[in-house]
Order: C-alpha cells, then structure tokens, then sequence
C-alpha cells in the first residue's frame, strides 16, 4: 500500500509512515481504525493501552512509531520512527 505524503491522504492505517500491517492491527485492537482518530492522541497513552489490552510489555520501539504515527497525523512531516527515540527517552 502506498504511504501517504500528508495527513489528509492517509484513509488507512497502514499507509501512515512507519505503519504496517502489525501495528496497524495493534492499533485497531485499542480502538483506533482511521488515521484521523491519532489526531490529538497521547502517544504515550496509546502505549500504555496496547500492553495493558494484550497483557504483554512490547519494545519501546513501538512507542515511538506511535509517537510517529501521531506526529505525522497532526500535520507533521513523515519522518522514520527511530527519529523519536530521544524524545521517549525523555519521557519514560
């Protein structure tokens, strides 16, 4: 699937930049379905509520793809998600 180059063209989860099928299926199992539902989320919350939703505690890595995928979804420009590793690490 082609990866959108703005939000406004995302109309599936898995052409967000740095989402694939997998995290787009983690995302779709805490209740998030369109692109447009990441719009003004707490990356950090998203995290939270997958691991606790499938009571596993998965890579920090994810939460940056989160952090991302929320980016991107506000307007940002698409970057790859590793560009967000310092920022978590600030947070956690």
């Amino acid at each position: 699937m082609k990866k959108a180059t703005t939000a406004s063209d995302a109309i599936h989860l898995e052409q967000i930049p740095n989402i694939g099928k997998s995290v787009a299926n983690d995302l779709r199992l805490i209740g998030i379905t369109k692109p447009i539902q990441l719009r003004g989320k707490d990356p950090l919350k998203l995290y939270q509520k997958i691991n606790i939703v499938t009571r596993t505690h998965h890579d920090p890595c994810l939460l940056d793809t989160f952090m991302a995928a929320v980016d991107f979804m506000n307007g940002g420009r698409p970057k790859p998600w590793w560009k967000f590793t310092e920022r978590r690490k600030g947070i956690r």
